[in-house]
């Protein structure tokens, strides 16, 4: 059965090392049981229990649909970076309730699987400049550091001078500190899953310490109904949601298409320069999208950290059957993610999140690779990168910096002479973003 519907001696490969290959992929990314929905509740005040299941469930949904369709070894799950955008700007910032971002979340899905089917995606990813491309990652990774260690308690509020330290003797402070510590070192020998080995010793010092309070058990199944078929996509299909909409499109479509490449490459699959089966592994994305939308969660998207199963032989769909009956297997341990994902209360108004803050900060870290791949030379490319990278934190926004992002580049290049070197849907993109801050 598993010959016929993954082919795998056709790929070199059997059973058993599919099975390894599928739990090193999952504990590679099983931080996001904790962390997902750690974002999505302080941020868009979500259910933290129910946006774990969705978390679970879309993850093990995308994941079976990649493996079964498209038979490759790359496992999906809500994107770090989607999801403090979806928490921190179109909630907190810009005022969407959640219901209404979910809808969006859904949109963002419905055209990436309408630009698939129609093979314009290609089009458009080729369109936005590379130095844009990568200053969003290295900028969103800086914004993911940021609230890590706000988080963490590192950092903290300051009228005067926006940002100050924080009190790092507290033992939240300490007990983030300490996680940094020792998921750097289990990052640094390279140890299989050292973001989810750090969350769980972080956790449970922080135990020992008081500051994570034990619930009593560590397991139990969570109830989806706060966030199941709440998304509200009437709500969504305003004008002044169409700039975050096509942010959350465009995020996904990098991240899927950048991860499908680089792990093709990695895994062998990249023939003659194209990715057989792309077709269908983008689909796989995109319909996880959506429904992760439905079941309550931000963008699902194909994780890079599937490398790591592909470097243990993975090499077909049946790795990603394994990875995905782990995410469900992962709900019956609700109470522990809520024991270390939940918040340690400051006061009225204020809440720490010392064991996840530490997987934000290397995270961040880990996207930061990408900022030497920018041409620094050429300031018509460096310098609307370096505004897209600096104004994502400094505004507390992901959309501020990449709308600037897109209106400095086109006027740069036409100001400099080089204004047919910019494809038109750029120019498009870069109206529609300042026409944004005009006239919303």
């Amino acid at each position: 059965m598993f010959e016929s519907l993954f082919r795998l001696k056709v790929q070199g490969t059997d059973v058993k090392t599919e099975a390894v290959a599928g739990v090193t992929t999952f504990m590679t990314m099983a931080y996001i049981i904790f962390v997902n929905p750690a974002i999505l509740s302080a941020g868009a005040q979500m259910d933290f229990p129910s946006v774990m299941a969705a978390t679970c469930l879309a993850s093990a949904f995308a994941t079976l649909i990649m493996g079964l369709i498209a038979n490759y070894p790359i496992a999906l799950a809500p994107g770090m970076g989607l999801n403090v955008f979806f928490s921190f700007t179109i909630c907190a910032q810009m005022g969407v309730p959640w219901p209404t971002a979910l809808g969006m979340v859904f949109i963002s899905g419905l055209f990436f699987t309408i630009l698939t089917l129609s093979q314009i995606r290609e089009m458009i990813v080729d369109a936005i400049p590379t130095s844009l491309k990568l200053a969003a990652a290295v900028g969103i990774g800086v914004f993911i550091a940021f609230i890590g260690l706000k988080d963490a308690g590192v950092l903290a509020a300051d009228p005067n001078t926006f940002v100050t330290l924080g009190d790092v003797r507290s033992r939240p402070a300490l007990l983030a500190l300490f996680g940094l510590i020792i998921t750097s070192l289990l990052i640094g020998r390279r140890i299989k899953g050292g973001i989810f080995w750090g969350i769980l010793i972080t956790g449970l010092v922080g135990i020992g310490i008081g500051v994570v309070q034990f619930q009593g058990s560590i397991i139990g199944l969570p109830s989806i109904k706060p966030t199941f078929m709440k998304l509200d996509i009437a709500g969504a299909l305003k004008i002044e949601y169409l700039s975050a909409i096509l942010i959350l499109l465009f995020f996904d479509m990098f991240d899927t298409i950048g991860t499908l490449v680089g792990v093709g490459e990695q895994a062998g699959f990249i023939k003659e320069g194209k990715l057989p089966r792309a077709s269908k592994a983008l689909l796989s994305d995109s319909v996880g999208t959506m429904v992760g939308s439905i079941l309550g969660t931000s963008t699902v998207t194909s994780y890079i950290e599937s490398s790591a199963g592909v470097a243990e032989g993975g090499r077909t769909g049946l790795a990603n059957v394994i990875t995905a009956l782990l995410f469900l297997a992962a709900l019956i341990f609700t109470p522990l993610a809520q024991m270390f994902g939940g918040g340690f209360k400051v006061s009225d108004t204020v809440y720490l999140y010392p064991v996840t803050a530490p997987a934000l900060i290397i995270v961040g870290c880990l996207m930061m690779q990408n900022v030497v791949k920018i041409k620094w030379d050429d300031y018509t490319e460096s310098i609307p990168a370096f505004l897209t990278i600096i104004l994502m934190p400094l505004t507390f926004s992901i959309s501020h910096g990449l709308a600037v992002g897109f209106i400095t580049y086109p006027l740069l290049k036409l100001l400099c002479g080089q204004g047919r070197q910019v494809h038109w849907l750029v120019y498009v993109l870069g109206v529609i973003f300042l026409l944004r801050y005009i006239f919303l």
